[in-house]
């Protein structure tokens, strides 16, 4: 699935809410089903700037050549945020996720229900995964030269 049809599928999952507090809640239920990091990367080298929350963001590469990210938060909206970057974008190639365009952000109204500090997390978020990909693009492009 592409990132783009995950997005969508993301935008009519929150479409089936009516108000705040219910999509607030689903976030929460989906923080709650996110896989734990593992402890060695829950640590201050993989700490997010720019959350007010603490945030813990890994990538690695996969064998195909997709990145496979895992992430933790110690605050259970944040969490539930952090959940819907990795559904969108572990198990894409870094192209696919420094070139991909978030649209799900505005069309859920995530940014502008959230408090100022969670919105701003969630930009430090979405920069630290974009630059991951683009140093494993980078990287996967220097292999290719030689």
């Amino acid at each position: 699935m592409s990132i783009q049809e995950i997005q969508d599928e993301i935008v009519e999952e929150f479409s089936a809410y009516d108000d705040w507090m219910d999509k607030y809640n689903y976030l929460i239920e989906l923080g709650k089903e996110l896989p734990p990091i593992k402890p060695q990367y829950r640590t201050e080298q993989y700490l997010i700037d720019g959350c007010s929350s603490r945030v813990w963001i890994h990538a690695e590469l996969d064998q195909e050549g997709k990145m496979i990210i895992t992430a933790d938060s110690d605050a259970i909206i944040t969490k539930g945020i952090v959940a819907l970057l990795i559904r969108v974008f572990s198990g894409h190639t870094p192209e696919e996720i420094k070139d991909a365009e978030l649209t799900f952000i505005d069309k859920v109204g995530l940014k502008e229900n959230l408090s100022p500090t969670r919105a701003n997390g969630l930009l430090s978020m979405i920069h630290q995964i974009r630059m991951y990909a683009l140093a494993y693009y980078t990287k996967q492009q220097s292999e290719k030269k030689d």
